[in-house]
């Protein structure tokens, strides 16, 4: 279906903000995206980043609009974890099957890429203009330096809110009766650090692997870019025994890292000092619904659906939102209200799935990925996939190789879960994990 070219407000220059702008570029509207930051183009990176995980679904959203080739030359690709246990040598775990890998790219150096795409293709961005208030039923949006000040009104047919988790947008929408909203942030924080290239530009860690070093309650995770560094993030409890509170001088820094990341403490640059000049970020689940308000305005990515990091799902799931929208567009043509009503019933019950993974997600990677008998599971469920891959796909797969959609691979990774608890109650499970007996269980009980 072809539609009549609207004019289209975009709030939000971030990832989510520059796709959709492609997207709706193409489809002939005028579109003006605003953000109340500059340029990310001409600013120092914050240090407050997490590398980004693409995985199939932002692959998917990307080749739609025929710029996955391009956004492939900025990343690496990941096949496997590797785990730094303390007091082990590092051990390699495969992620899926051979060719599977996620995508190291580092948030900065992509977002910057979207927005020189999206202005190729005609979209306007207005940067250091602040977005303070939005008239929902007239479409207009009013910018200004400050809250208090003058302010300058724009109106358009359609707003987008693209503006995070802590959108101006929806925070408006919030505003009206019978609007469900949660925020729930969780006890850790993250802090970034880096690991230098060497001084030839090669990696000091093992190039195509994401590494963690899963210490229970908290863990570091290291993933590669291309100039040979290593992005580094910390997730660590705010307070307690071992906690950001309790590291409080540059030597307690250095202690903390020499304990209990040993294998990583003499490779990080200026570990004590970016400790301290680093921000320490708070991780927040972010629920609402509804997402729309009639044919004027729609909340897409973190501004409806902010998830915690742990699942590298934050991104995938933003673009696979423009992705379903845009296959929406194309059922309903110019009748935005059903769009918008559409695209809301069909996402929302995928983000509150994705949300749960993700926060799942940590216990694995933090506590799991240690534990024998954990891996043994895991060990158990790649040996039966193999044999049946029609019976068996691991939910990781589902989540990062696959397009099924969220709230399937939720619902079939209980349901596996809960197979593989009395799998893992057989007798002698460790010495007869890859028998007959322990296919024909898994066979029985599917």
């Amino acid at each position: 279906m072809t539609q009549t070219p609207k004019t289209i407000a975009i709030i939000g220059s971030g990832l989510v903000g520059s796709l959709l702008a492609i997207y709706l570029r193409k489809l002939g509207h005028t579109i003006t995206v605003f953000d109340r930051r500059p340029d990310i183009r001409n600013v120092k990176f914050s240090g407050r980043s997490i590398n980004l995980a693409m995985s199939n679904r932002g692959w998917k959203a990307l080749r739609e609009v025929g710029i996955e080739d391009q956004i492939k030359e900025l990343g690496i690709p990941l096949d496997k974890r590797a785990i730094h246990v303390l007091g082990q040598e590092e051990y390699y775990q495969k992620y899926g099957k051979e060719g599977e890998a996620i995508w190291s790219i580092s948030r900065g150096v992509l977002n910057r890429k979207m927005i020189e795409l999206a202005e190729k293709e005609g979209v306007e961005f207005r940067f250091n203009e602040k977005v303070w208030d939005v008239n929902l039923s007239e479409g207009k949006i009013y910018t200004g330096e400050t809250e208090k000040g003058a302010w300058e009104e724009y109106t358009y047919d359609i707003v987008f809110g693209c503006d995070g988790a802590f959108s101006r947008v929806r925070h408006k929408m919030q505003r009206r009766s019978r609007f469900d909203y949660s925020q729930d942030f969780i006890d850790v924080g993250y802090k970034e650090l880096t690991i230098p290239a060497k001084a030839d530009g090669s990696h000091k860690l093992e190039k195509n692997s994401f590494h963690i070093w899963p210490r229970g309650k908290f863990m570091f995770i290291a993933m590669p870019n291309l100039d040979g560094s290593f992005t580094c993030t910390l997730f660590l409890p705010f307070e307690g025994k071992e906690s950001f509170e309790s590291i409080n001088t540059k030597e307690k820094a250095e202690e903390f890292f020499a304990t209990h990341f040993p294998t990583a403490a003499d490779k990080i640059e200026n570990l004590a000092e970016d400790f301290f000049t680093n921000p320490t970020s708070a991780l927040v689940t972010m629920k609402c619904f509804p997402w729309t308000y009639w044919d004027k305005v729609a909340l897409v990515g973190d501004s409806a659906h902010a998830i915690v990091p742990f699942y590298g799902q934050g991104m995938n799931a933003g673009f696979e939102d423009i992705f379903e929208l845009n296959r929406i567009i194309a059922r309903y043509g110019d009748d935005w209200e059903k769009i918008f009503e559409e695209y809301q019933k069909d996402r929302k019950p995928n983000a509150d799935a994705i949300a749960e993974l993700s926060y799942r997600n940590f216990m694995e990677m933090s506590s799991k990925t240690a534990d024998p008998k954990f891996l043994l599971q895991k060990k158990i469920e790649k040996a039966f996939a193999d044999k049946y891959p029609e019976k068996w796909i691991p939910s990781y797969s589902r989540v990062t190789f696959s397009d099924q959609p969220y709230v399937d691979a939720l619902a079939i990774g209980d349901a596996q879960e809960e197979i593989m608890k009395q799998v893992m109650q057989l007798p002698n499970i460790a010495d007869i994990w890859d028998s007959k007996e322990v296919e024909d269980t898994i066979l029985r009980l599917l």
